[in-house]
């Protein structure tokens, strides 16, 4: 059963392992850019996710792939208008994937039920006061720069330090809005303005991002850090590095893994699970 909206925000303090699945419903990003475009092909992956157990479906209408380019407000509602309503009665939560509150709007009174915004809410000023308005939950992430500029050498002193202390103050801005702290879910946007070294420090950093007290969200699925480790140039082959990646996440305390990949990361991080309380378990009875 998929999870409730309070299961993924009190995740964090369960350790139950969200999976958010990824519809994008754009001709141009990375890996899967084009083969979702039209309704019948999204509503249909939409489906295939939530009968492989995905517990959030993340729906987006704009790529922001390192390179992309903006898409207006009202050419995201046009792309969206079909495919929503009917994948927000498929039993998954559905967040929407966007720095536009008009767009934001339009998803939430479509059925969606989460605001996913890489920008943190710096892009829009409405949206943080939209995501108070509305009560829903906030995705709020780290992000170097623009979409289009992201990957221009990005530098820092401290990546997980910095990326800790941004989100702190972007949660201090969503909170000053009205949003509820605990409505906020933190991500420090792997593959936003950070190279090698610093996608990895992350992932191995996790353990501090969660000193916020909130869920931590990873996008780690199928990105270019992955070839560059492994060598595989084709996203659509970089499963085995994606399990990695969100193990990896997992054991230092992240809980919803947005990806590609929904039946194989959920089994993998079932398996996880089962092994982390069968530890438990037997720490508790020694």
């Amino acid at each position: 059963m998929a999870a409730s909206l309070e299961d993924i925000l009190q995740s964090h303090r369960t350790g139950r392992f969200v999976v958010m699945g990824i519809l994008n419903v754009t001709p141009d990003s990375f890996s899967d850019g084009g083969k979702f475009f039209s309704a019948a092909d999204a509503i249909a992956h939409a489906e295939a996710m939530a009968a492989q157990g995905a517990d959030v479906i993340d729906v987006g209408a704009e790529s922001t792939r390192p390179g992309s380019t903006a898409v207006s407000p009202s050419e995201q509602i046009a792309r969206l208008r079909q495919i929503i309503p009917p994948v927000a009665r498929l039993g998954p939560a559905v967040s929407i994937d966007t720095t536009s509150s008009q767009v934001a709007a339009y998803a939430l009174d479509a059925g969606s039920a989460i605001i996913n915004d890489i920008s943190a809410g710096r892009d829009d000023p409405q949206m943080l006061p939209l995501a108070a308005r509305r009560g829903c939950p906030i995705v709020l992430m780290h992000m170097l720069g623009r979409p289009g500029t992201m990957q221009d050498r990005p530098r820092y002193k401290d990546v997980v330090g910095e990326v800790c202390e941004f989100l702190l103050r972007r949660m201090e801005a969503a909170e000053a809005a009205g949003v509820a702290r605990e409505r906020i879910i933190v991500d420090p946007g792997i593959g936003f303005g950070k190279t090698l070294e610093h996608n990895l420090a992350l992932l191995a950093g996790v353990a501090r991002l969660t000193s916020l007290d909130r869920p931590v969200l990873l996008g780690v699925s199928r990105k270019r850090f992955i070839a560059k480790l492994t060598g595989v140039e084709d996203p659509a082959g970089r499963l085995a590095g994606t399990i990695a990646a969100c193990l990896a996440g997992a054991g230092g305390g992240a809980t919803i893994f947005r990806v590609h990949d929904v039946s194989a990361v959920r089994d993998a991080l079932s398996v996880a699970s089962a092994i982390r309380n069968a530890k438990n378990s037997a720490n508790s009875g020694s």
